[in-house]
């Protein structure tokens, strides 16, 4: 009998007349070439179901890039090497979670060298693609390759974005053995999941600072990766490995015309969100979305809360109080953080500050981050291309001005401060209007670090 990798696929050939698939979770007939498929994650699991069953293979997928070489020995901290040890003993997959800041990268790189097997490293986005190669490049000298921000080569150490993956992993799905994701909990919730799904690397690794809640999204993850393996908070490593962070809240009051216009938009979104929950008691805020085009009360409701967000991402009252925090951290490296791109230019405009948006360039941006490391920048402002991922090692202050992502962005932002330096302790200024939901959001916001940790093997 023989399993062939097909576009993202296991094919089964010459099964044995006698052999009921129907048994073997994953593998279902493809009425339209007459064959048994299954996902190209189930290859090894597959093989082993059927060895058990004492069918002979003449063939299975395995990974065609010959195996990288040559790693540097990789030190870790003592959280980092726990980590690594919980992966290994839960059969190298499996997803470790530790806060932004404190090395997940290195644990990565250390499975990469442990396992010598070609390793194919998933990331969001192209700022994070070069970020990723340096650091391969640091431990390992053979060329590392690279999908995306036009760039298309295969090496047995290999970066792509999480698009390219998606629309290559059809062609390159059995080149490799060691799938490491960072920021896995972008997958879980159907989109691009079938990138993780299309490749037959036995081993995964997936890296999170926010893993998903226990549900379906979750469920789905431990599916494709494996469950979470090793889990440290930044409760847990403040001090010695992170820096020290203060939180301070700056509760704001809008204008009276501002309140009132907040209190309008809020009365117009509450009716219409009561009207859809009295029929669809069960229903979530994405179910009202995409059934609110369909009635007038509905349009209105969303048109409502849009409006409602655009008022409450730069009022009057935080521009007055951003300007204020800026004249007092003027000789600190400081990252401002907003809702959108919009209010990001005019930040920028306001306080001459440097924008850093998905509408800058590659180039221009990795420019930009060396200045603001070199101290010729001190402050940076951004709506959501500092959130994940970038290492922005010098940053001491962050202002949050507006977020759109609740716990998790808040999270990622947060962890843009932390890395540790000599004496060096973090202050993050939130600024709240009270009056308005901020206040429960950014209670919830800061619910997950103040969460202790949990760890499994």
């Amino acid at each position: 009998m023989n399993l062939l990798f097909d576009r993202g696929t296991i094919v089964l050939h010459d099964v044995p007349p006698d052999l009921d698939l129907t048994a073997i979770a994953g593998v279902h007939w493809d009425p339209r070439v007459n064959v048994w498929r299954a996902p190209g994650r189930l290859s090894y699991p597959l093989a082993t179901a059927l060895k058990r069953r004492g069918v002979q293979l003449a063939n299975t997928p395995c990974p065609k890039l010959d195996p990288p070489s040559g790693f540097c020995t990789i030190g870790l901290r003592p959280y980092q090497q726990a980590a690594f040890a919980a992966w290994r003993l839960a059969g190298r997959r499996g997803l470790i979670a530790l806060p932004t800041g404190s090395g997940k990268t290195r644990v990565a790189l250390a499975a990469m060298a442990a396992t010598a097997t070609p390793a194919l490293c998933l990331v969001p986005t192209r700022a994070l693609l070069g970020q990723w190669i340096n650091a391969i490049a640091d431990v390992y000298p053979g060329p590392v390759g690279c999908l995306g921000d036009g760039e298309r080569q295969l090496h047995p150490i290999t970066v792509a974005t999480f698009a390219s993956a998606y629309r290559h992993m059809p062609l390159i799905g059995d080149r490799f053995g060691l799938l490491v994701v960072d920021e896995a909990h972008h997958f879980g919730q159907a989109q691009k999941d079938d990138a993780l799904d299309m490749a037959i690397a036995p081993l995964r690794l997936g890296l999170s600072a926010t893993p998903p809640s226990p549900g379906n999204a979750a469920q789905n993850l431990a599916r494709m990766i494996g469950p979470t393996v090793f889990e440290l908070n930044v409760n847990d490593l403040t001090g010695e490995f992170l820096a020290p962070l203060d939180r301070i809240t700056m509760q704001l009051w809008l204008g009276p015309d501002e309140q009132r216009e907040l209190d309008e938009l809020t009365e117009i979104y509450r009716n219409a969100f009561h009207l859809f929950q009295v029929s669809h008691p069960q229903g979530r805020w994405e179910d009202f979305v995409n059934v609110a085009g369909h009635t007038d009360e509905g349009r209105r409701g969303v048109a409502a809360w849009r409006r409602t967000r655009r008022l409450l991402a730069y009022p009057r009252c935080k521009q007055r109080a951003l300007a204020e925090l800026l004249a007092q951290t003027r000789d600190r490296r400081t990252l401002v953080f907003v809702g959108d791109n919009e209010t990001a230019y005019a930040v920028a405009r306001e306080h001459l500050i440097m924008p850093l948006t998905c509408d800058i360039g590659r180039a221009e941006r990795d420019s930009v981050l060396e200045q603001f490391r070199s101290g010729k920048l001190r402050a940076l402002v951004s709506a959501q291309v500092l959130n994940e991922g970038l290492d922005v090692p010098d940053a001491d202050v962050g202002i949050v001005v507006a977020g759109r992502m609740g716990e998790r962005e808040h999270t990622q932002r947060v962890g843009r401060l932390l890395r540790p330096g000599e004496g060096k302790r973090a202050v993050v200024y939130e600024l709240v209007v009270q009056r308005s939901n901020e206040v429960r959001q950014a209670a919830q916001r800061w619910s997950r670090l103040a969460t202790r940790s949990r760890s499994a093997a």
